[in-house]
This record gives C-alpha cells, structure tokens and sequence, in this order.
C-alpha cells in the first residue's frame, strides 16, 4: 500500500499535513508506504520535528504549489511540477495506489481529471461526504464538484455512492435517495424529477425523496443531490455544529449552576462533539476517476490528514474503483456517456 500525500496541500502546509503523515505511518507500520510530495527542504524540516526512525515515509520533490485562489485548471497547466500534479502522476503511473491532498479543491479534481481520467462512462465525478449520524455514517454527493448537473449525472452519482457504501462501508444493497423539498414522488425541481425516474428504472434500491430531516434520522445510504446544494449542505451543517456548540458554552458559562452542570456533562459533550467533528471523517473521496483521490478540507489538521490516508486506504483495499466499474458494467450505464463527455 503506497499512499501519496500532498504536503503542500493544507492552509497551514507542511505542518499538519507532515504531522498527519507520522501519525498514518504508524498506524500502516510495515503495511506499506506514505510518499510526501512537496518542497524537500521544507518536508524535512518539518520532519525532524517528530520521531520517525523506521516508520514507512519518503519524499519526492515538487518544486511548485498550486494556492487556495489560484484557478484550478489554469494553474495544473500552468505549473506541472506542483505537488498536486506530481502526486497524481505518481499514481497514475502506478508508483502509488492512493492520493490525498488538503489542497485547492478545484486543483485535486482538475489533476485527477487530466492525470487520471474518468472512469470509463462516468459523465462526472462527484465528491462522496460521509456524515456520521447515531443510525451509521451516510453518504452524501455530490459535495461540490459539480455545481451544474444533469439528470444522467445524478443517476451516476447514485450508482457510485451505492458502490462506495457497499465495498467501504460494508452496507449490502444501500438505500439511495434523492434530496428533495419533499418526501413524495413528484416533487421537486426539473432536475430532482428527471433524476428521480432515472433511479426509479434502475436496479438500485431507491427509497423515494428525502427532505434533511429524514436525511439525518438515517432513513437512506445514499443521497444524492447537485454539487451546488450538496456544498451548501456540508458547509451548513458544519456552521451549524460549531454555532449550537458556542451556544451551548455560553450558557454553561452563565451561571455557577450550569457551570457545575457543565463540568458533570463535559464528557458526554465531548464524545458528541468528536462524533460531529468533520476533522474525524478525515475528507471527501473523489468517485467516478481512475484512481483513488480523497480530498481534505483546507483548515485540515493533523488528526483530519490521518483519517484521511486512513479513508484511501479503506478504498483501495476494497477495490472501489473496480466496484464502481463493475456497477456501470451491470446496469449498461457505461453506454450513457457520449465520446465527447469521455475526452
């Protein structure tokens, strides 16, 4: 198991980034291998910092980076010994099975796009958000990588989150739905409508529509949504968590009652707040390319990177990728795609 891991990718690169690599390679032990791609200076300073006398990490320069605010298409043109891009040709060149990176998102998927490619038939990749909820993590896409979408693509990110829940998260025969502003058939905008017949005549294992709140009492697997709404989404619930959570702090605060109180309640709290931490989840995988990519948000820290090689990891060992193929295959989807969506 060869992961390779953007360095460069983080707000506050290498130091997280490199501090999550120490903390994923010991976990792997000798299961396999961490590939820092970045600046070497850097990358080695920040690794003289921890212990890491026999844990499986190396490095391969890129001399360049690709910023939060750069555009993503121009700048993997513009800069092909980025780490993003260096780190994607080391996968597709089959010196490593994973990537990762904390890095401008657009960037991650415009380098798997011209790196890797999609997967034969795959109009679109979409980013697959696991939420962890009390039922069992749901998944949720597209998180952001399509803000335009079509029928067809909906249809796909269905069969591709159905995959991915089965082969990663060992869920046979998932539930899919779709987001909808409700629960019964027909309703929705043009897009959800057309999508929703789409899914009707397919083999998955459609349950219907689903508003947000049948979404996070766990009723579906799977559920899928344009990238637009489905960002929007993601980054509100996060701004919710972290606006109920202050709001519960100050009014612990308040008094010496609740002061107590809140001392008494400090670790149930606790676990709550680690089951809702985004940085638990690790990051987005990238589905529908030739390869595994996850994807970390930018605030990511030490914790969030691990979990995030610790994701790539889970999906490499259980071929999603070839899951994925095998789902176009048996329901003939891979006939969906025109040659002019596969260039």
């Amino acid at each position: 198991m060869r992961i390779v891991l953007d360095a460069m990718g983080s707000d506050h690169h290498p130091v997280p980034d490199v501090g999550g690599a120490v903390l994923a390679a010991r976990e792997l032990g000798s299961a396999g291998e961490i590939i820092l791609v970045g600046d070497e200076k850097q990358i080695q300073a920040e690794l003289a910092k921890h212990d890491i006398g026999g844990l499986p990490l190396s490095w391969v320069h890129a001399s360049q980076v690709i910023e939060m605010t750069d555009k993503p298409a121009a700048a993997v043109k513009a800069r092909p010994d980025s780490s993003v891009v260096v780190g994607m040709r080391l996968l597709k060149e089959g010196k490593a099975d994973a990537f990762v990176s904390a890095g401008n998102t657009g960037g991650v998927l415009a380098a798997a796009l011209f790196g890797l490619g999609r997967i034969r038939g795959i109009r679109r990749p979409a980013l697959a958000a696991p939420f962890p909820l009390p039922t069992g993590v749901v998944v949720f896409l597209d998180a952001g990588a399509n803000a335009d979408c079509k029928p067809e693509y909906l249809y796909q990110f269905g069969l591709m989150g159905s995959a991915y829940v089965e082969r990663v998260l060992g869920r046979p025969r998932p539930r899919v739905a779709t987001l909808s502003n409700g629960e019964e058939e027909g309703k929705g905008n043009l897009l959800v409508k057309e999508a929703f017949a789409l899914l009707k005549e397919s083999t998955l294992n459609l349950v219907g529509n689903v508003e947000p709140k049948e979404f996070l009492a766990g009723e579906a697997d799977v559920v899928v949504t344009d990238g637009f709404t489905g960002n929007v989404i993601v980054k509100q619930s996060e701004a919710v968590i972290r606006l109920l959570f202050g709001m519960m702090r100050e009014e612990i605060k308040a008094g010496t009652l609740t002061k107590v109180g809140g001392l008494l309640a400090k670790p149930a709290l606790l676990r709550v707040a680690k089951q809702l931490d985004p940085f638990e989840i690790g990051g987005l995988v990238l589905l529908g390319v030739r390869g595994v990519v996850v994807v970390g948000h930018g605030r990511s820290n030490e914790i969030a990177i691990k979990n995030a090689i610790r994701q790539a990891k889970e999906a490499v060992e259980r071929d999603l990728v070839q899951a994925i193929e095998e789902g176009l295959a048996a329901t003939g989807s891979a006939q969906v795609a025109t040659p002019a969506d596969l260039e």
